[in-house]
């Protein structure tokens, strides 16, 4: 089990325990070999807030102008859209597209718990009472409720289910009108529909593609709302915006037509080459196709051609191609697995239908094909970097330059994850599956710059020149911090942290009294204390952009994901969707703003840029101590 599953873990054995028996089963999650290295600091139990009913199921309903009592420290108020540090609210910069207004408190609650058909049934009725002239009446606080459900639906509901549902309603609305409806009332209806529906194209977009059943879903509501658009001329506009959406997402709804050849897309660590390292990163999907090694016992290879999403078995079959396996040794193909072995030694057998493992890989982890037999003889292969003495990149950059170069580098990437991998990553056991790529890679290159900063300082002999790389380090997460790239600041501290670095006591005592005492901040900084009380304080006062520190997100999903139930009896936990929902528009209100560095683009430049973006690092800690003792021994 990963580091970042035994914290999560963790977190929710905590809550199960004071919630009783059935309050959140365990982190449902397929195992993953990769290896975020999270400190100490991100293991110690949240403050518990009274967010439990007596029974320990339901989260409490709370007005939005009230305290929600959230596993961060922030407020509803603070969190909210509407609010000054909310999504779009900081910098006085435009509101998000997506970002509901503040609901009145009034109507909140927007309902007690209840079945997911009704609940959709609700949120309908109060879009149409606010579409049709019923004066203040049912309408208001419909625009919270339709976010926290287009985001949140997939946790008690499959997303083909809830489409096909908005579809029954659209045609009950184009139908007979019903007893209970009064006049006038069946173009606000549809008005609805097409306001839930245009909601969620807009918060879904490219994923889309990867969901073929809803996709199915979206065409036939399409075609059925376009041949009623000669009707209703009030709609035109919401149609017109519709139809402009489902060409953005490539549903196509005319012909279907084969997909032109894409681009294979490099990930990280796969072919190490400099002209895509410079490329600006984009998002991954589970149809994308990749280059990928897949290694022998005897260290050969061979190179595969494979989706992001391809199964274990898909893997293997490409792999047994490859080898051009004989009819006679078709035993063996059966008896092949496939297995990930980290640069310590370490191995994983993947099953057959496991999907997406390449972004799960470690960060000097590989593939290797094997039978049973020669399992046990698999060793890592040799390491990447070379570990004999001598100066690296990193001794002749500036400090501002390579943390500008890191926090350019973790913008793209954060830009890259779509908002709902995050409940997607944490909710997996919930929900049909969706890939969560980008997040991944996004953990997997937090890891990655906490290892560089180790393996540079303990790749450096004298002990003058690794002193004042200790104090280029503590510079970058300076910058870092004040470029608002937390993700990048906690990292680097992170890696000064570690035990192979921190023991250096003659390098540490080398370190100006100055940066020190700089150094001495940034860990209370990163202190768990009251819920990391102090890093949620700073970053309240930040406006976007931000970079965040990803983890400490997953930790407060997971906190409200196990502190109480998403279903009960078939009825949801609303409030329970709201908190969620709620943290989801913080990532909202993080990327409101675009980032803006000024970096010249010489050619050192672009050699600091590739540098950054292409870290050669140790990630085994047995051979960092050994680096460590070579430098200073115990006896000094």
């Amino acid at each position: 089990m990963k580091p970042l599953e035994r914290f999560l873990k963790k977190q929710g054995s905590h809550l199960a325990a004071r919630a009783g028996p059935g309050a959140g089963g365990p982190l449902q999650r397929r195992q993953s070999v990769s290896r975020i290295l999270l400190p100490a600091f991100l293991k110690e139990p949240p403050e518990q807030p009274a967010m439990e009913a007596a029974d320990g199921r339901w989260l409490e309903l709370r007005p939005p102008d009230a305290a929600l009592r959230s596993p961060s420290s922030f407020s509803s108020e603070e969190l909210s859209p509407g609010g000054g540090g909310g999504v779009g609210g900081g910098g006085g910069g435009e509101p998000h597209p997506l970002s509901p207004a503040p609901a009145a408190t009034c109507c909140w609650p927007p309902g007690p718990p209840d079945t997911p058909e009704r609940l959709l049934a609700a949120l309908l009725q109060r879009l149409a009472a606010r579409a049709a002239p019923h004066g203040h009446g049912h309408g208001c606080g419909a625009e919270v409720l339709l976010d926290d459900i287009i985001l949140t639906h997939s946790l008690f509901q499959p997303t083909d289910r809830f489409l096909q549902q908005l579809h029954h309603h659209f045609l009950m609305a184009s139908g007979s009108p019903a007893p209970c409806w009064e006049e006038g009332e069946v173009l606000p209806r549809k008005q609805a529909v097409l306001t839930v529906l245009l909601h969620f194209l807009e918060t879904f977009k490219g994923i889309l593609q990867e969901d073929e059943s809803a996709g199915k879903v979206i065409k036939d509501l399409y075609l059925l709302i376009m041949k009623d658009a000669s009707l209703y001329h009030e709609l035109e506009d919401e149609i017109l915006k519709l139809h402009q959406l489902v060409e953005t997402v490539e549903l196509k709804v005319t012909e279907e037509t084969q997909p032109p050849n894409k681009q294979v897309k490099p990930l990280f660590r796969h072919f190490r080459r400099i002209d895509s390292c410079l490329q600006t990163r984009v998002a991954f999907r589970g149809s994308d196709e990749i280059f990928c090694r897949v290694y022998m016992p005897d260290h050969s290879y061979v190179t595969i051609r494979s989706r992001l999403s391809a199964s274990v078995q898909d893997i293997l079959s490409s792999v047994t191609e490859k080898l051009q396996y004989s009819e006679e040794q078709g035993t063996r193909e059966e008896a092949l697995i496939l297995v990930a072995v980290a640069s310590s030694g370490e191995k994983a057998v993947l099953q057959p239908s496991e999907e997406c493992v390449f972004t799960t890989l470690g960060i000097n982890s590989h593939l290797f094909a094997c039978t049973k037999e020669t399992f046990e003889s698999l060793v890592p292969l040799p390491e990447e970097i070379q570990v004999s003495p001598g100066d690296t990149e990193i001794h002749r950059v500036e400090a501002e330059d390579i943390a500008n170069h890191l926090t350019a580098f973790h913008w793209e990437l954060f830009r890259c994850i779509h908002e709902l991998e995050f409940v997607d990553y944490v909710f997996h056991g919930e929900r049909g599956r969706r890939e969560t790529a980008n997040l991944e890679l996004m953990l997997q290159r937090c890891s990655e710059v906490q290892h560089w900063v180790a393996t540079e300082i303990l790749l450096c002999e004298a002990l003058g020149k690794r002193a004042h790389l200790l104090k280029k380090f503590v510079k970058i997460a300076a910058i870092c911090k004040q470029n608002q790239d937390m993700l990048s600041f906690y990292a680097v501290v992170i890696g000064l942290n570690n035990a192979a670095v921190s023991r250096l006591r003659l390098t540490w005592e080398k370190l100006p009294g100055k940066f020190k005492n700089l150094f001495r901040k940034f860990e209370n900084l990163t202190d768990p204390c009251r819920n990391h009380k102090t890093y949620r304080e700073v970053l309240t006062k930040m406006k976007p952009p931000i970079i965040p520190f990803v983890p400490l997100i997953l930790k407060d999903l997971t906190f409200l994901h196990e502190g109480s139930k998403t279903l009960l009896d078939g009825l949801v936990n609303i409030e329970k969707l709201h908190s969620i929902a709620e943290k989801v528009r913080t990532i909202r209100k993080y990327r409101s703003r675009p980032l803006c560095l000024e970096m010249e683009s010489s050619p050192s430049q672009l050699q600091t840029k590739a540098y950054v973006r292409q870290f050669q690092v140790i990630d085994n800690q047995n051979l960092l101590f050994e680096l460590s003792y070579k430098l200073e021994p115990s006896s000094q």
